[in-house]
Formats: C-alpha cells, sequence, structure tokens
C-alpha cells in the first residue's frame, strides 16, 4: 500500500463532510473518486496530501513515497518559458545535471588538481543522472506537452502569455514529468480539448504509478480506473470496478437495502400488533417481554437514500422549415489570423451535431455566427422560417439580473405556471431548499453556469446551440441534460468535451479542421471507429549531452555489483515478503467487508438475530485487523527503506574500475 485512510471524519461546520472514511490505495492501483459536487471529493485529496489535518482518524503514508497534485484550482506560473516550467518540477535531476556540466567543464579546462577525484565525482553524478531519468527527460517532457496540445514553437513561450486554460495543462504536464509514485488529480480535464483528453487516458492507463483522479468524464473512468470511490452524504464506499460496474452494482445494492429495510418494517409491525393484542393478557406475558426484548435487540436497518431521477421535458419546439440554418462559404479572421476560410454548413430541422475540433479551431465561434452573434466578415448567413434560437455560453452570464433570485430568473424565463417542476429542474443542478431565494449577485461561477442553462432548458427554442454545457455539472446533472437533449425535437449544436453525452445524443459530428470542415454522418465514437492512423508519433529523442563521456564497466565491477545486490536480496526478501502478505490479508479483508456491507443489506438477515449479531462482530474484528495489518505494513516500509537507503550509500562506482 502506498497511502491508507482509517476512520477519516471531516467537519464542515457542523455537518461531517467526511464521516468514518477508509481507504486504501496500492501501488499502481488506478482509482476513480466520484459524488455530488460539494460533497467533499477535493476536501478528501487534500486531507491525503496532508494539506488538511482530519478531524478524527489517520492517515498512513509509506515512507519516501513522492506524491504528485494537479488542483482544481488555478494555477500560474510567471518569469520562465513553458519548457523551463515544465523541466524545473525535476528539481533533483536539474540540480545534478548542473553538477555534471560544471565538473566536465573543469576537467576540460584542466584546471582540476585530482583528475581521479574528479572522475570518480563524475561517474557517480552520472549514475545518479541515469537512475533519475535524467538523459531522457527533455524528451519525455516534449511528449507530454505536445500530448497536451502545445506546438514546438509555444516551449519558447513566456508562461505568463498563456490564457487560464492553457496554464492549467502546463500543471497539468508538470505533475505527469514529475513521475510519482502516487498521481492526486482534481478533475483534469476541464480544460482540455478532444484530442488532448483522449491522449491523457493513454498515458493514464500507461503510467506505473498509483492514481486517485477526482472525474466527472464517465468515458474517462471506464477506461483508466479499475474501483470506484463515491463520496456521498459523507458516506465513502468502495467499488471493485470501472464506472459501468459502479452503476450497476450501486443499483443492485440500493435495491436489496431498501428491500431489507421494508422486510424489517414489516417484521416490526408484525410484532407491534402481537404486542398491542395481548399486553392484557396474562398467559401471553412472557411472550409479549419476549418479542419487546426482541426488538430492543433489534439493529435497525436505516432507509436508504432516496435517489429520485429527475425527469425534465423541453417546452414543446416551435415548427419550423426543413431548412434551420446556413452558412455559405463564409470567412472570418481574429487578429489577421484565419479561423474560418470559405467554409459551409447546412443544419436540418431535428438534426443534433456534434462540433468537434482542437482548441482555437473556431468551435465558438461557429455557434456566435450561428445565433448571429457576430457577422461573417466573409460569406453569407441564412436563417430558416420560423427558427428560434437559445444559445447557452460561458460568456453570456450579464443576462442574469443580479437583484433576481434563482427562482425569479426561473419564473421570469418560462411560461410554465408550476413553480413545483422548476424547483425540481433546480434540484436537479443543486440548487436545492433555501438556494433557491439566494440573489444572483451572490452566486459562484459555476453556480451561475448551472442557472443560466437551467433558463436555456426552459427556453421555446427549435435551435440549441450549447457551448461546453457540462463544465460546472456534476454526473448525475449530466445525465438530466443528456436525457433531455435525447429527447429534444429541435435541432442542436454541441460543444462539448464530455464523450458520452455527445455519442448518446447526436448523430452527426462536424469536424474542424485547419484545411476545411468535414461533416461525418454519425456519432464521434463512430467516426473515431473509422479514422485510422490518427496518433501523432513521439518527437525525436534528444541526444545524450554528455554521449561518448561515460566510463566502461570491467568484469571487477560486475562481480562487485553482484555481490552488493545479493547481500541486499538476502536483507530485503523476508521484510518483502511479510509486506506482500499483509497486503493481501487487508485486500482479501477490504473484500470481505464490502461483501458484509452487501450481506448486512439483505432480507433474509434481520430475521435472525444472532446471525446479525455475528456479522455486525465480524465486521469490527476485520475494520480492527486491518487497522492492526496497516501499521505493521508501516513499520516493515520503513525497515525496507533504510534498508535501501544503506544499498545506495554502499553500491559500487564505476570509476572505481574504470
Amino acid at each position: 500500500m502506498l497511502i491508507a485512510a482509517n476512520q477519516v471524519t471531516k467537519f464542515y461546520g457542523k455537518q461531517d463532510l467526511i464521516r468514518r472514511a477508509n481507504l486504501h490505495i496500492n501501488r499502481g492501483e488506478k482509482v476513480g473518486l466520484v459524488g455530488p459536487n460539494g460533497s467533499g471529493k477535493s476536501t478528501l485529496l487534500r486531507i491525503l496530501l496532508g494539506e488538511l489535518e482530519p478531524d478524527e482518524g489517520e492517515i498512513h503514508v509509506a515512507r519516501h513515497v513522492r506524491i504528485g497534485y494537479l488542483p482544481q484550482d488555478l494555477l500560474s506560473f510567471r518569469g520562465k518559458t513553458v519548457m523551463e516550467q515544465v523541466l524545473d518540477v525535476a528539481e533533483e535531476i536539474r540540480w545534478v545535471e548542473k553538477q555534471m556540466r560544471a565538473l566536465q567543464k573543469e576537467m576540460d579546462s584542466g584546471s582540476g588538481t585530482d583528475r581521479e577525484e574528479m572522475a570518480l565525482r563524475l561517474s557517480q553524478l552520472m549514475d545518479r543522472f541515469q537512475h533519475l531519468g535524467g538523459y531522457d527527460l527533455q524528451p519525455r517532457a516534449e511528449k507530454i506537452l505536445i500530448g497536451l496540445g502545445f506546438e514546438q514553437q509555444d516551449f519558447s513561450r513566456p508562461t505568463e502569455t498563456l490564457s487560464g486554460g492553457w496554464m492549467m495543462r502546463l500543471a497539468l504536464a508538470r505533475v505527469l514529468l514529475s513521475d510519482p509514485d502516487l498521481l492526486l488529480l482534481d478533475e483534469p480535464t476541464n480544460h482540455l480539448d478532444l484530442e488532448a483528453l483522449r491522449w491523457l487516458e493513454d498515458f493514464l492507463v500507461q503510467m506505473q504509478a498509483a492514481l486517485l483522479i477526482i472525474s466527472h468524464d464517465r468515458t474517462l473512468l471506464n477506461k483508466v480506473v479499475s474501483r470506484i470511490l463515491e463520496l456521498e452524504g459523507g458516506e465513502l464506499v468502495s467499488y471493485s470496478g470501472n464506472f459501468d460496474f459502479y452503476r450497476k452494482e450501486k443499483q443492485r445494492r440500493l435495491e436489496q437495502r431498501w428491500a431489507a429495510y421494508r422486510a424489517q418494517q414489516e417484521q416490526l409491525r408484525q410484532v407491534q400488533r402481537f404486542i398491542e393484542r395481548n399486553r392484557a393478557r396474562k398467559d401471553r406475558a412472557k411472550q409479549v417481554q419476549s418479542r419487546i426484548r426482541s426488538i430492543e435487540r433489534l439493529e435497525l436497518v436505516e432507509p436508504p437514500r432516496k435517489t429520485e431521477e429527475m425527469k425534465f421535458r423541453f417546452p414543446p419546439a416551435p415548427p419550423s422549415g426543413r431548412i434551420v440554418a446556413e452558412l455559405e462559404k463564409i470567412s472570418f479572421r481574429f487578429n489577421e489570423r484565419a479561423v474560418f476560410n470559405q467554409a459551409s454548413l447546412v443544419l436540418e430541422r431535428g438534426v443534433k451535431l456534434a462540433v468537434v475540433g482542437p482548441n482555437g479551431s473556431g468551435k465558438s465561434t461557429l455557434l456566435k455566427l450561428l445565433a448571429g452573434e457576430l457577422s461573417p466578415q466573409e460569406g453569407i448567413r441564412r436563417t430558416g422560417h420560423g427558427v428560434r434560437i437559445a444559445h447557452f455560453s460561458q460568456l453570456h452570464m450579464d443576462k442574469l439580473h443580479p437583484e433576481k433570485t434563482v427562482l425569479e430568473e426561473l419564473l421570469d424565463t418560462s411560461s410554465h405556471p408550476h413553480q413545483g417542476e422548476l424547483r425540481d429542474l433546480l434540484g436537479a443542478f443543486h440548487f436545492r431548499g433555501d438556494a433557491v431565494f439566494k440573489r444572483v449577485s451572490v452566486l459562484s461561477g459555476g453556480e451561475r453556469s448551472r442557472l443560466l442553462l437551467c433558463k436555456i432548458l426552459l427556453a421555446e427554442a427549435n435551435m440549441l446551440l450549447l457551448d461546453e454545457p457540462t463544465n460546472h455539472l456534476d454526473i448525475s446533472s449530466r445525465e438530466v441534460l443528456e436525457r433531455a437533449l435525447v429527447e429534444f425535437k429541435g435541432a442542436l449544436c454541441l460543444v462539448t468535451h464530455d464523450r458520452e453525452l455527445m455519442n448518446r445524443v447526436t448523430h452527426q459530428t462536424l469536424l474542424m479542421r485547419p484545411q476545411g470542415w468535414e461533416v461525418f454522418h454519425g456519432s464521434y465514437q463512430a467516426y473515431l471507429s473509422s479514422w485510422a492512423g490518427r496518433n501523432v508519433g513521439p518527437p525525436p529523442a534528444q541526444a545524450n549531452p554528455l554521449q561518448g563521456k561515460s566510463v566502461r564497466r570491467e568484469k571487477e565491477q560486475k562481480r562487485l555489483e553482484a555481490e552488493w545486490r545479493n547481500k541486499f536480496y538476502r536483507l530485503k526478501e523476508p521484510i518483502e515478503s511479510e509486506i506482500r502478505s499483509l497486503e493481501k490479508q487487508v485486500e482479501v479483508a477490504s473484500q470481505r467487508l464490502d461483501e458484509i456491507q452487501r450481506e448486512m443489506g439483505d432480507v433474509e438477515l434481520y430475521r435472525f438475530a444472532e446471525r446479525a449479531k455475528a456479522i455486525q462482530q465480524e465486521f469490527e474484528t476485520l475494520r480492527a485487523q486491518v487497522r492492526n495489518w496497516t501499521q505493521r505494513w508501516e513499520e516493515l516500509q520503513a525497515q525496507l527503506e533504510e534498508i535501501e537507503e544503506q544499498m545506495a550509500r554502499e553500491r559500487p562506482s564505476a570509476a572505481q574500475h574504470s
């Protein structure tokens, strides 16, 4: 195990945001963390990182584990180029390289007094440089930057000239290059286009590091992770599988818990009826007392938290002509850069079109042209008969009145008379209870975005233009939007990096390329399946800066290294064996704990008080064992790391036999 949390609780005011959470992450394991917005996912990551202290419970981290962390908050870098900023994350490699160059320069100039000692020192530095991966650091940095969408000419660009989205890509590149043992990522895909997103998925699948990732991207969670942790209502629950498995298993467990709750309630009603009927009868006194004691001993099954599926239907789309919008040979430039050149598009009634292209290809500009908010500098824009347009963009926040409440904004938009249904819609986008009476002026940027999306959903339109509508939505809200768009009868142009939404809703794909536009008649996934040779190869490897300078190892050096390895193998093997055994025990116990939790939701269990009690005792015993095994595992890790430090000190140097 790299990291474990034991009975961790964190309060937010009087509310327990996280309640008695347990988790463990093993080497190389990839885990997704999901839950509604505001459920405490980012807080849990910060507790694991050590930035926040838990109010109760403990965090166990193996010694010398390197943790990489990408927060959700916008980061800022200044004073360096893009490449310099990325390479600076490898501080030790850069320091060793600087020492190597200085020593090599001194040797070349002949100013050193003891050349044999200098050669030994240089060899040691070169060994360390190679061990740290220094010789391929620059090629790895280039590969990561290009994968995330940077171009070669961007490498020398000052970081202060980057936009917020590109700054976040730079921060992501730094954490990926740092090569940690455990990677903690908080919604890393928010500012990535589809190509960069697919590259990141492949990188995460192939990397050796363990991963804990907060994401609302269902496609990524299916492809990358093998376990899901759900944090909801303060409770952290583990599911051994990808996102699709989690959804099915969660529903199965929920049905079991409801069945167990209803069965126990029926049992209680029957016992209560018996007590009421026989309370006054002396010949039944013992039986009545026995029933009362059985109720007192019974561990009550809590009713599961209700997870009602919010359903929303768009207002009926007004009738329109067959052609709802047309762009004919349009051109558009921005600061002398051609965004479109002689491009054409016809959008018909009922067509649902995904708009796909790299950042900067003009997707948002296209939607503004279709909406009539921009005019083409060349070419013609036409709108069909009876077309009513609703356009969602993150830049439209000024359409909200700061002095109105959330509910008033919807009442002003909708001709729908029922406040209850409006509040249901707001609840699906996390405006619940008194939150509907908040004034717009006090809402966060994410809240304003969700409110604006609600207004768009209520607009009586037959042409929807949606520009990244999911940016501030959690998975449940995305699914509400998805179901509504599937049933929408009008035309739709959708710009999104949520591939699940795109593939379920749209049936045509507009590919925006530098050489022109192309409409593919099928979903984005169908397009990917039909397109071969889409991946760009890695950049050419950089030459070794000190190639030809390394010292050849002789037979004696190999003999010494073999003795060195054998010595430390004998010291490490029993410790590593016990560590493997403990990790297996913890894994088996954790699986059994999951089984027990499912068993405790079984209908039949609570018909037998002794069986229910035994299951509860087993649960407590296993939980205590996991805690003890984790403590022993930490002790062994400390011993192992001391041995590895001794190994590093005693390793034979290549220069000793040059």
